[in-house]
């Protein structure tokens, strides 16, 4: 039983990484997708009952936001693994661009989320930590 929690800015390329890596054996839970963090947390209460491995696909860039994943995952008896998006703001924002209109972030936004991004850190409790760069 693994949960997998993404951490990178908009267009750093998380959602690629899990259809390429994920996508068969795990369930995305994604904010963007699900719309509130009501249905993600349900989502994701759901996969900690019956043992379904699941990615948490969001920016995730501070530290108190990735702790209640990994503390109700370590409850649950889950391994927890981070991924961190470890690109170029330049690349991301090129990315966004490429992206169909619909899909596309403010820059603003993407921006924003890269000023706040924190370092993982040993002490988050993460049973393995993972960095992609470029090449997502």
């Amino acid at each position: 039983m693994e949960a997998v929690v993404f951490v990178g800015v908009q267009g750093s390329g998380k959602s690629t990484f899990f259809a390429r890596h994920y996508a068969d054996t795990h369930v995305r839970l994604n904010r963007d997708m699900l719309r509130t963090g009501n249905r993600e947390a349900v989502l994701m209460h759901a996969c900690l009952a019956v043992g379904q491995a699941f990615v948490i696909d969001n920016t995730n860039p501070k530290r108190d936001t990735r702790a209640r994943y990994v503390a109700a995952a370590k409850a649950a008896g889950f391994r927890t693994i981070v991924v961190v998006f470890s690109v170029p703001l330049e690349l991301a924002l090129a990315r966004n661009a490429a992206r169909e209109a619909a899909a596309r972030v403010s820059e603003i936004a993407i921006r924003g989320t890269f000023a706040k991004l924190e370092a993982v850190t040993d002490d988050e409790g993460f049973d393995e930590v993972r960095t992609v760069t470029e090449a997502a």
